[in-house]
C-alpha cells in the first residue's frame, strides 16, 4: 500500500466513524476537511472503499432517503450506496489513531492525523506534535545550512523564495509550540459553538495543510451508484 492510499483509507474510516455516508458525501468531506485530498477523483475513492469493504471494515447499504428511493424508478439508476463503519473497522481506526511513528510526522500524513485529533488521546497527540516539531526543526537546520552555502550564487528572486520557505516552516514551528503548550496545560482546542476542534491555519508550504474556513471545492457531478 502506498503512503497516499494509506492516508486516504485512514481519512475515510475517520469520517465514517462520525456517521454513514455515500460516496459523494465522503468526497465532499475529504475535500473540505482535508486539504491533502483537494485533487482526487472518484476513480481513487471507490477502489479505496472496495478495499475497506473487502477487509470487513465497511459495509455497503442501500440509501434510505426519499431522494434515493425515487432515484431508481425515475432515472433507471440504482439508489446511492451508503457506507457504514463496522465494529472491526472502528477497532482498526482506533489502532491507526494510536500510532505515533515517523510516518505520522510527514507533511500529508500529519495534516490527516491533525484533522482527527478530536478523536485522539492526549498522550498520542503530544507525541505526534512533538515528533512533527522535531522533524521541522531538522528541516530548518538543513534549509539554513543550504542557504548559507549557496547565498552568493542565487539571484534575488530565488533567494527570496528560499527565505519564504524558511519563514513558512518557522511559522508552523511556532504554531506547534502553541499547541504543545496547550496540551501540556491540559487545554483542548474546542470550537466556541460546536465543541469540535477549532480550525487552525496550517496551509504553509511545510505541511500541505488543512483548508481554511470558507474554502470550497470545485463543483463536480456525483456518481454514487458504483458498487
Amino acid at each position: 500500500m502506498s503512503r497516499r492510499s494509506g492516508i486516504l483509507e485512514f481519512a475515510v474510516l475517520g469520517l465514517l466513524r462520525e456517521s454513514p455516508m455515500h460516496g459523494y458525501e465522503l468526497r465532499k468531506r475529504l475535500n473540505t476537511s482535508l486539504g491533502v485530498f483537494r485533487a482526487f477523483s472518484y476513480g481513487t475513492l471507490y477502489p479505496c472503499l472496495k478495499t475497506l469493504v473487502a477487509n470487513g471494515w465497511l459495509i455497503e447499504e442501500p440509501g434510505n432517503t426519499a431522494e434515493d428511493a425515487l432515484a431508481a424508478p425515475l432515472t433507471g439508476r440504482r439508489a446511492k450506496i451508503v457506507y457504514r463503519l463496522t465494529a472491526e473497522g472502528k477497532e482498526h481506526f482506533e489502532q491507526l489513531l494510536s500510532q505515533t511513528g515517523p510516518d505520522a510526522y510527514e507533511d500529508e500524513t500529519f495534516a490527516a492525523r491533525f484533522a482527527f485529533f478530536g478523536q485522539t488521546s492526549r498522550d498520542v497527540r503530544m507525541r505526534v506534535l512533538e515528533g512533527r516539531r522535531s522533524r521541522l526543526e531538522e528541516r530548518l537546520e538543513k534549509m539554513s545550512a543550504s542557504l548559507a552555502r549557496t547565498r552568493e550564487r542565487l539571484d534575488d528572486y530565488t533567494l527570496e523564495l528560499q527565505r519564504h520557505g524558511m519563514e513558512s516552516v518557522e511559522r508552523e514551528v511556532r504554531w506547534l509550540n502553541e499547541l504543545i503548550e496547550s496540551e501540556r496545560a491540559g487545554r483542548d482546542l474546542k470550537g466556541p459553538a460546536t465543541g469540535e476542534p477549532a480550525s487552525r491555519d496550517t496551509t504553509s508550504g511545510a505541511s500541505g495543510g488543512l483548508p481554511r474556513p470558507g474554502d470550497d471545492p470545485r463543483p463536480d457531478t456525483p456518481d454514487d451508484t458504483a458498487t
